[in-house]
């Protein structure tokens, strides 16, 4: 399970360090994505695996369900982690998430997000207090 939140710097070369307590899980391999509020997913490539079939089971006839699997898996980018774990994050993703050179990279359970850190900020600003407010509505039973 991918837990915390990391500000690593993207380099001159798109690269972005994983952080070191990720790194074992991701190292045989990952696959980026467009991820929704503009950050990027980076699923380990079993998880993704799981994620895409799960995506390819969706009735063909649902607008909303083949709008989303092009957009998620049109954007899809398999690395592989080099031996100082770093990852090359593709320029159209890093485009498409508005990352420079400052990131924030958060565990979100199965996946991890990577996110530009003044988006990261604005994104928690406007979500703290909701979570705070709604956590049984949305999670029934967590607490």
């Amino acid at each position: 399970m991918f837990l915390g939140t990391h500000t690593p710097r993207l380099d001159d070369k798109g690269r972005l360090f994983l952080p070191a307590k990720f790194r074992d899980r991701l190292a045989g391999g990952l696959v980026v994505t467009r991820g929704q509020e503009r950050c990027l997913y980076v699923f380990p490539m079993d998880e993704f695996v799981r994620v895409a079939e799960s995506i390819r089971q969706a009735p063909v006839t649902s607008k909303a369900a083949r709008d989303y699997a092009r957009v998620f898996l049109s954007g899809a980018s398999d690395e592989i982690p080099d031996k100082q774990g770093r990852v090359t994050i593709p320029a159209t993703l890093r485009e498409y998430a508005g990352l420079s050179r400052d990131c924030t990279v958060i565990g979100a359970g199965a996946r991890v997000e990577v996110w530009d850190s003044t988006a990261w900020a604005t994104y928690l600003e406007g979500t703290e207090q909701a979570f705070a407010e709604q956590a049984e509505e949305v999670i029934p039973g967590l607490l």
